[in-house]
C-alpha cells in the first residue's frame, strides 16, 4: 500500500488517482449510505488536500483535509473500500491526515463522525462533543483532537 497526498484538479476525471478516489467515495457514500450523487465530488474538494491509500493503482482508503479556521483542520470524507475494512487502512489514513495537518501548523483537528464510528475516532484521540445531528439521514457527532 502506498500513501499519497494530492491536490484537486478541475479535470479530476482525467487523473487516474482522483478518479479512483471519487469512485471509492461514491461507492461508500452514494451506493452504501444513499447520500446524493451530486455531493461526490462537492464544492469543498478543490480547496482540500486528499489523503489516499492506494493498492495497485486503486484508492482503497481516503480522507480530506480542509481549513476550518486558521488553526483548525477539518478532516472529512473518510472512506475505506468494503474489502479493506477492518484491515487498519482507515487508521493509517487518519494518522497520516492528522500528522500532515500538524505539519502544516494546525493546532486542532475537527471532524463530524457518524455515531457508529465514534469509537474508531476515539482510539485515535478524538473527543466527541455537542449533540447528535443528522447528515444525509445518518446520525453524527462533532469530534475534536488537540494537535
Amino acid at each position: 500500500m502506498n500513501l499519497h497526498i494530492v491536490k484537486w484538479k478541475e479535470t479530476w476525471e482525467l487523473d487516474p488517482l482522483l478518479a479512483s478516489l471519487i469512485r471509492l467515495r461514491r461507492d461508500v457514500f452514494v451506493v452504501e449510505q444513499l447520500c446524493p450523487l451530486e455531493d461526490e465530488p462537492d464544492a469543498n474538494d478543490p480547496a482540500a488536500l486528499h489523503v489516499c491509500a492506494v493498492v495497485d493503482g486503486v484508492v482503497i482508503g481516503c480522507a480530506r483535509i480542509l481549513t476550518k479556521a486558521p488553526s483548525v483542520a477539518k478532516i472529512g470524507r473518510v472512506a475505506v473500500a468494503q474489502k479493506a475494512r477492518k484491515s487498519g487502512v482507515g487508521a493509517i489514513v487518519m494518522r497520516t491526515a492528522i500528522l500532515y495537518a500538524k505539519s502544516l501548523g494546525y493546532e486542532q483537528a475537527y471532524l463530524e463522525s457518524q455515531t457508529h464510528a465514534i469509537p474508531f475516532y476515539e482510539r485515535l484521540g478524538f473527543v466527541a462533543y455537542g449533540p447528535e445531528f443528522d447528515d444525509c439521514n445518518i446520525p453524527h457527532r462533532k469530534m475534536n483532537l488537540e494537535l
